[in-house]
């Protein structure tokens, strides 16, 4: 006995002094993260700024957490566009920096306009007359379009390309449903609004392939024009090249024939090159800046002259910021809290115009209309101007059309101009396959329409209020757009149905009024606010890792966080379409604005 208190003791104290240990660890950790967010980074002589093009590129980044310091699990494996872009920016100002270092190609974003945007800035850092040189052991096709942009593009021996185009096969799950006895019942408007189905087909139909075909080739021929420019190939020879053969199988040696790389490099051989262009020994270091580094130098601009605030809205239009750790409520637009945001940037004096960044596919009709009213307020007291991001369509549109101006990038997915109700029945499940009945009494001849909708077999009655209130949504829609835009309600209809456009078809049909940047939208806002001087600030403001330890009822915790990353990994491609899905359900909103799916781009 006095053996076994010996032992327990022993392991208790064992726990103890590691917890204290551990403690310790942490508190050191956080001490740092404070440190290194109040201290600036100081350039060095002959420095080079290292991108990694790994895991994926996101509209904004979000802070990091000490927990992933203490753990070794702070890695890149999510980077923000806007962070990109302005350490990319700082670069260029600063004399120290002598070039860019795009590392690795496996990086995937949330659009092909995350692509284009990145690829963009890097393309104007390289007018300041500095270099970029590209470097991986396997390209996928959308970091290879971004390294394109570089002087110099350099292959690992025995790595490979993955360029073959855009595109790719949708799931239909109909067969499934009719097995277990569930059917999607959709109430909609517009002859492209496909949302519905993979709910309600097997197949795609002529007109969702015919908005799919216009999308992905209108972005491919894009891409092959850039990358041509990049690598000095028509874009004829380099799409012949993709149809022919599988590139991503071909000898490493073919990709330097047909310039897809310069030259095949080992390593240590990339290092020497670089070390080449700075001018430094073999035996010298490279002066390296990481993303965070660049984060933390100061930038040369001050900020002097009147506000312009930009906001960012991104990700699915929803009416609850309810608490879900599997679909992460933090890149939700919340309608009633991105409405409060905009009507205090209305009264904000200080504030002189808004930009609205809009990066969205859409989501609740409700929400949607919450904050387009909200714009409203804003735009009656200072210009708004809207600018569209990798998406602006359906639910996306609707909040960005009562907008002074809309600026889209190239590759921008816009329109979707419809909406829908999409409901399950269960009644073949429940009731003919596990035998489960109901019976009730009523007052009234609708007062249980939610579960005769759910669970009625004979629910047309019911089905036939929601499509009306569908059908009324849409014509609310359609004056929406002819409001904002200046164009006939009639003319509206014959561009809307549902149809998603690229942005550079967009602009022929008023829908969009000029291709540009985000830069571009905050100097329109200033042009029609009549400022000479401005300088922006962002808004709503980033979570903390504070507020990751300690979230609110409406942020999403740290766990919460790191669920969400190990189920986007598990499910890959079809994470997004199923916890769209679960969120609509979940935030209890029948009528969507949505398009057809995220175009993520690998």
């Amino acid at each position: 006995m006095k053996q076994f208190f010996k032992m327990t003791l022993a392991t208790v104290c064992g726990i103890a002094i590691f917890m204290v240990v551990m403690g310790f660890f942490f508190v050191i950790s956080l001490l740092g993260m404070i440190a290194s967010d109040t201290a600036s980074t100081k350039v060095k002589e002959n420095s080079v700024f290292v991108i990694r093009l790994d895991g994926s590129v996101d509209e904004r980044s979000k802070e990091g957490s000490p927990v992933d310091a203490v753990l070794g699990m702070g890695g890149m494996s999510s980077m923000g566009l806007d962070d990109l872009v302005n350490s990319i920016r700082k670069a260029k100002d600063e004399e120290n920096v002598k070039g860019i270092y795009l590392e690795g190609g496996l990086a995937s974003f949330d659009s092909p306009a995350t692509a284009q945007q990145l690829r963009d800035a890097l393309n104007d850092f390289k007018k300041s007359g500095k270099w970029i040189v590209a470097y991986a052991d396997q390209y996928m096709q959308a970091a290879y379009y971004v390294a394109s942009v570089a002087d110099k593009v350099y292959l690992n021996e025995g790595g490979t390309i993955d360029l073959k185009g855009l595109g790719g096969k949708s799931e239909y799950l109909k067969g499934l449903y009719d097995k277990l006895g569930i059917k999607y019942q959709a109430a909609k408007v517009g002859k492209y609004k496909s949302y519905v189905e993979s709910n309600t087909r097997t197949d795609m139909s002529e007109y969702d392939r015919e908005q799919r075909e216009a999308l992905y080739n209108g972005i491919w021929n894009y891409w092959l024009k850039e990358i041509g420019e990049g690598r000095k190939v028509t874009p004829a020879a380099l799409n012949q090249l993709v149809n022919d053969s599988i590139i991503a199988f071909a000898d490493s040696k073919d990709y330097v024939k047909s310039k897809l790389v310069d030259k095949i490099l080992f390593p240590e051989e990339i290092k020497a090159e670089i070390k080449k262009r700075l001018e430094i020994g073999k035996d010298d270091d490279i002066s390296q800046l990481t993303l965070s580094d660049m984060l933390n130098v100061k930038s040369k601009k001050k900020d002097e002259g009147e506000e312009i605030a930009v906001y960012y809205a991104y990700g699915s239009i929803v009416d609850n910021a309810a608490l879900d750790p599997l679909y992460g409520g933090g890149h939700n637009i919340v309608g009633k809290t991105t409405a409060e945001d905009l009507r205090k940037l209305a009264d904000d004096d200080d504030v002189k115009a808004v930009v609205f960044r809009v990066n969205s596919g859409g989501g609740s009709a409700y929400a949607s209309e919450q904050i387009r009213h909200a714009i409203k307020l804003v735009k009656a007291k200072k210009p708004v101007v809207v600018s569209m991001g990798g998406a602006a369509a359906s639910g996306g549109y609707w909040i960005s059309s009562p907008a002074n101006y809309i600026f889209a990038e190239p590759t921008t997915v816009t329109g979707s101009i419809g909406i829908f109700g999409l409901v399950p029945n269960f009644s073949g499940l429940v009731q003919d396959k596990l035998g489960v009945t109901f019976d009730g009494v009523t007052t009234n001849k609708y007062s249980d329409y939610e579960t005769d909708l759910v669970l009625g077999k004979d629910n047309a009655a019911v089905m036939n209020f929601l499509q009306t209130s569908v059908n009324r949504g849409y014509q609310n829609f359609l004056s929406i757009v002819s409001e904002g835009r200046g164009i006939k309600p009639a003319a509206v209809d014959s561009i809307a149905q549902g149809r998603v456009w690229l942005a550079s078809d967009a602009v022929k049909i008023k829908l969009v009024d000029k291709l540009g940047s985000l830069d571009d939208a905050v100097k329109k806002a200033a042009e029609l606010a009549k400022l000479s001087e401005y300088h922006t600030e962002t808004y709503p403001g980033k979570v903390s890792w504070m507020d990751q330890l300690f979230p609110s009822s409406s942020k999403g915790s740290y766990l919460d966080g790191k669920i969400q990353e190990e189920l986007k990994l598990f499910l890959g491609d079809l994470y997004e379409p199923m916890m769209e899905l679960r969120q609509t359900v979940k935030d209890g909103s029948r009528i969507q604005a949505r398009m057809l799916d995220d175009i993520r781009v690998k």
